[in-house]
């Protein structure tokens, strides 16, 4: 794993780790209630071929916390980390919340992407209730969060999992549950102008079993965009990446392989 590094964009300061490498710049985005760490596994199975950088987004893992999560501010904080990183014409891969920041960054700044590989987000996006509702602040020891996971249907989802620290008085998640809850509802609206906005090759990833994406819509998705894969994943709900990692990973090696030709 490479070491945590920081830096500065648009007033805060955003947590990523950088992979290394010389091939072509992949971007990897993680969605919300998550960070960085959710695509370690799939950047060190593509860093000998890719320079992979993960990032913490803004109010996740070790990134800032802030009053602003409007699209505008997690789009601007995309664009300046890759203009400052200088991974310009980067693959961008992202799920769910990072997925939308993903197609709404090739529409606003298509010089800085070069390819979409977008987990599980719509064109329309729906207002979903608070996630974090009546989880404890803190849990006792792990014990208790795993028989929470298990309550809450978590069990075999690291998911959220990924974001849990020890404090002092226990053990908690890294975001701000009221922070990312609001961040939750500016996801919501039709952003069908954003994804129709851009050129760039896309493949996009769907679970019939989603939540938050429905299959008539991520096929209506493919169908109207020109460039744009669709790969689907019957077994699946909303985090592919760790319901089927195997699968998920042969969709996205098998895409990006274009690239090296």
């Amino acid at each position: 794993m490479p070491d945590r590094r920081f830096i500065d964009a648009n007033g805060i300061r955003l947590s990523y780790f950088d992979y290394g490498g010389s091939g072509k710049p992949l971007l990897m985005l993680h969605g919300h209630y998550s960070c960085a760490r959710s695509f370690a596994w799939l950047a060190e199975q593509l860093h000998d071929r890719w320079r992979v950088v993960t990032i913490d987004q803004r109010g996740h893992g070790w990134s800032d916390h802030t009053e602003d999560y409007s699209r505008e501010a997690y789009v601007s904080d995309t664009a300046v980390f890759i203009e400052k990183l200088g991974i310009a014409q980067a693959v961008v891969l992202g799920h769910s919340l990072g997925g939308l920041n993903a197609y709404q960054l090739a529409a606003k700044r298509p010089e800085l992407v070069q390819a979409l590989v977008i987990e599980d987000v719509g064109a329309v996006v729906p207002i979903f209730p608070p996630a974090t509702e009546g989880w404890p602040l803190r849990f006792r020891n792990m014990g208790q969060v795993q028989d929470w996971a298990a309550e809450k249907g978590f069990k075999e989802d690291a998911y959220f999992q990924e974001s849990l620290v020890e404090y002092p008085d226990g053990w908690g998640f890294r975001f701000d549950y009221d922070r990312v809850d609001r961040s939750m509802r500016q996801i919501a609206g039709d952003w069908w102008q954003d994804w129709l906005g851009s050129k760039c090759p896309a493949l996009l990833l769907h679970g019939h079993r989603s939540w938050v994406l429905n299959t008539d819509h991520a096929r209506e998705m493919a169908g109207r965009r020109p460039g744009t894969s669709l790969v689907e994943f019957p077994e699946c709900g909303h985090t592919i990446h760790d319901e089927e990692p195997g699968g998920f990973y042969r969709a996205v090696a098998g895409f990006l392989e274009r690239f090296h030709k």
